[in-house]
């Protein structure tokens, strides 16, 4: 089961209806009323990413935020957005990336399943919360001027 099956199987539990319809390009998703439409000309990994935004809609907007020009609805439309990388890249899963040899955005992207442009917005949503790096145990993400995670060790601990 891939991440889109797991989370989309997480929106339906929740009683959202999910529909995948031909849409125009230049929109892959929308929420409304307890549905999520998600652009069927997208891929796998992309879906992923629209299924999270929107489900964060559900969770985390009220009322008709599509005119942007409104303070309030570009405010809203972030939250939905926050609520998207935070569930589908945790900080946790940076640091398991990191583990498991990932050294790139590129590679994060590959390693998680997700869209370059998410992993970017991510991050870039990540270094506005946090600013340049924060620590998360005894590691430290670090967003500018790379990606990157560091390992302390505590003094008289062994290496490897």
């Amino acid at each position: 089961m891939d991440l889109y099956e797991k989370l989309l199987a997480e929106v339906t539990e929740s009683g959202i209806d999910v529909y995948e319809v031909d849409m125009h390009p230049n929109v892959k998703g929308l929420y409304a009323d307890g549905v999520i439409w998600i652009n069927s000309r997208l891929s796998r990994a992309e879906k992923a990413a629209v299924l999270a935004e929107e489900f964060g809609h559900h969770k985390k907007t009220v009322g008709n935020i599509l005119d942007q020009k409104q303070i309030n609805n570009r405010k809203q439309e972030l939250l939905a957005r926050t609520w998207a990388f935070e569930t589908l890249m945790p900080l946790a899963s940076i640091i398991e990336a990191y583990k498991n040899g990932v050294q790139s955005r590129h590679e994060l992207s590959e390693y998680l399943g997700l869209p370059e442009h998410f992993i970017e917005s991510a991050l870039n949503r990540y270094r506005e919360k946090y600013g340049t790096h924060v620590r998360v145990g005894k590691y430290t993400i670090i967003f500018i001027p790379f990606f990157g995670v560091l390992e302390f060790f505590e003094e008289g601990q062994a290496i490897g």
